[in-house]
């Protein structure tokens, strides 16, 4: 990932980061725009030479059109010549001119805005594409302290937001910068007195603006940040929309996003009626100014200080800068929303990624892990409760080719295990190796392609089933999806379906059952022929006939490779070569089943206590 790497959000962030409640600034958001559009640059620079001549035209066709008026009152016999110093072209000829400006104008405005509008999106569609590529290498400690659906708000509602910001905002934004200074030369040029007056009106504007705009800045963000609100809540309740309804919870839930609308909503109308009041209080002195100048300037007509012709340029160009200067008082205020979704977006590519392809040892695409594995005196605390220790001298070694278990109750730290030999956490104490290296001399994302889980609790994606096989190893063929298939005892009800392995799955794979389901995940664990397995309770959650299948699919997966299963139900891992019994956070029995249910310590204790003993011939006597 490239575009996420800490070279590029350095130079997005810049040296002007700000703190998490505070938005970010205009420049920050330009210079993040700047860095998408890198690559199309001349793109850029050409809709802002476009963007200015287009500026120009229209402050041309303001003369043009007050040239038109004095030539049209010169034909009629009035003197519009100032004391005879001044001449204007005919009628025809200022009517075609004025028609040549028009077309120039209109074109350079079509390429400055498809241009715009073009950069807008790209920037929009490679930033997504940076921010999630960014967000899925994070490591899973951010992801257990964040709630998904502010992660989606960001990804969606803000670089939306954004995107409306880089389409129309930024090019309004610039071509009114640009008339407002154009317009007001133009008023110098045509008459200093009347400009000089509208130099009067200055400090007012920016007296409005400087005090509207600290306002609305202060509200903006926490706008941003209680609209994310709503997103976790739809995002919770989708998901878990099965135990809304078996709980007849939609009312409850209904009631609970409108408390977090009606929260967003107090702020957000705030925020808009001083918005309002913003651009009112701005049009009011502007138009005072107008009446003022409209007064004056018939004086000036009247003494003979200006020309009919002149004074319609001068207040037609003192429009253009008056709808300029309005519209950026309305574009300020938008500005302020867009610094608080850049704050939140710079905010996520901060979050420093996990260091996936780092390491002593650089292993080659075919190198293998033997399957060897030692815990050695771990110790781990999760980061959301540091006061609970759920490994504490921990040790455990397994030998290259060996299944073993893990049993023990709940909160005794086997899935704790699995999250530290994936690498998903990084014990606190001790040291974690493989093949006897330490783990981290290993690239992180070579060592978990050495790995493979089939979870309890199946996920899969919302494509076909092909694509759910080939997520185990990307790019493998249809034969070998297929094989991988059969192997899994999955192609029997895969062939009865009627698109076979292109039978879209449903969301989560709800269209499927859940042992159709376990076996596809096993099926992909077969495709990616991984050197250390790890089984969690696969088959627990199934009726009789499925656990059949799945136990036979599973027998000939985890011939020949370092399997770990963790274990729910005891009865199911009596045929490990070892099991480790784990009771607060260490392994506190080792040995076969029969071996420690003979011996009558905690482990008796828990088969009796689900009735999973062994009958007297099942006993493996101590040697």
């Amino acid at each position: 990932m490239a575009d996420a790497s800490p070279e590029n959000r350095a130079s997005i962030a810049g040296d002007e980061a700000q703190p998490a409640e505070s938005s970010a600034t205009p420049l920050q958001a330009l210079r993040l725009y700047l860095d998408l559009c890198r690559g199309h640059r001349l793109r850029l620079v050409v809709a802002v030479g476009h963007l200015l001549v287009g500026i120009l035209g229209h402050l041309v066709f303001v003369v043009g059109a007050g040239w038109l008026v004095d030539s049209t009152l010169s034909t009629l016999g009035l003197d519009v010549s100032m004391g005879g110093t001044r001449e204007r072209p005919g009628i025809d000829t200022v009517g075609g001119f004025l028609f040549l400006t028009m077309v120039v104008t209109l074109y350079c405005t079509y390429v400055d805005m498809s241009r715009f509008i073009e950069l807008g999106e790209r920037a929009a569609g490679r930033l997504r594409s940076r921010l999630f590529g960014h967000l899925i290498e994070l490591p899973v400690r951010f992801f257990e302290s964040t709630r998904i659906g502010d992660l989606s708000s960001r990804l969606l509602a803000d670089i939306a937001l954004l995107q409306e910001t880089w389409i129309n905002d930024l090019r309004t934004y610039v071509k009114n910068v640009f008339m407002l200074v154009g317009a007001v030369i133009l008023l110098f040029v045509l008459s200093p007195s009347l400009g000089g007056l509208v130099l009067l009106t200055v400090p007012p504007i920016v007296a409005v603006s400087l005090w509207s705009g600290a306002r609305i800045r202060r509200e903006s963000a926490s706008v941003q940040d209680r609209l994310s609100v709503t997103s976790v809540i739809i995002e919770e309740v989708l998901t878990a929309i099965r135990s809304v309804k078996t709980f007849a919870n939609e009312a409850h839930e209904a009631r609970r996003f409108q408390g977090a609308i009606d929260e967003f909503l107090r702020p957000a109308v705030r925020v808009a009626r001083h918005r309002a009041g913003y651009v009112c209080l701005i049009l009011l002195v502007l138009f005072s100014c107008i009446i003022l100048l409209m007064w004056f300037g018939s004086r000036q007509i009247a003494a003979g200080h200006l020309t009919v012709g002149d004074f319609t340029a001068f207040m037609s160009a003192l429009v253009l800068a008056a709808t300029a200067g309005g519209l950026l008082a309305e574009l300020l205020g938008r500005f302020q929303r867009m610094g608080g979704a850049t704050r939140r977006v710079i905010e996520l590519l901060d979050e420093t990624e996990e260091a996936l392809d780092a390491g002593s040892v650089q292993p080659g695409p075919e190198e293998r892990l033997s399957g060897s594995m030692t815990f050695r005196d771990v110790g781990f605390h999760y980061p959301s409760r540091p006061e609970v220790a759920v490994l504490e001298g921990f040790d455990l070694e397994v030998k290259p080719g060996e299944r073993i278990a893990l049993v023990g109750p709940s909160g005794a730290g086997k899935s704790t295990v699995t999250s530290l030999l994936f690498r998903l956490h990084d014990p606190e104490a001790g040291e974690l190796r493989f093949d006897d290296r330490p783990a981290t001399d290993f690239p992180l994302r070579w060592l978990r392609g050495q790995m493979a889980m089939v979870p309890q609790e199946v996920i899969l994606f919302g494509g076909t089933l092909a694509e759910n096989i080939a997520y185990g190893r990307p790019g493998a063929s249809r034969e070998e999806i297929e094989e991988a298939a059969r192997q899994a005892n999955a192609w029997e009800f895969i062939e009865r379906l009627p698109e076979g392995l292109d039978t879209r799955v449903g969301d989560r794979g709800v269209q499927i059952s859940g042992g159709q389901r376990q076996r596809i995940a096993i099926a992909r664990a077969i495709l990616k022929d991984p050197a250390i397995l790890v089984l969690d309770e696969a088959t627990s959650s199934l009726d009789s006939e499925n656990e059949r299948l799945v136990q036979e699919a599973l027998d000939g997966l985890t011939r020949s490779r370092t399997t770990l299963v963790i274990a729910h139900r005891l009865r199911t891992v009596r045929e490990a070569d070892r099991i480790a019994v784990l009771r607060d956070g260490r392994v506190v029995e080792e040995g076969t089943h029969g071996v420690l249910y003979e011996a009558g310590g905690y482990y008796r204790a828990l088969c009796d206590a689900e009735g999973a003993g062994i009958s007297d011939q099942s006993v493996v006597k101590s040697p």
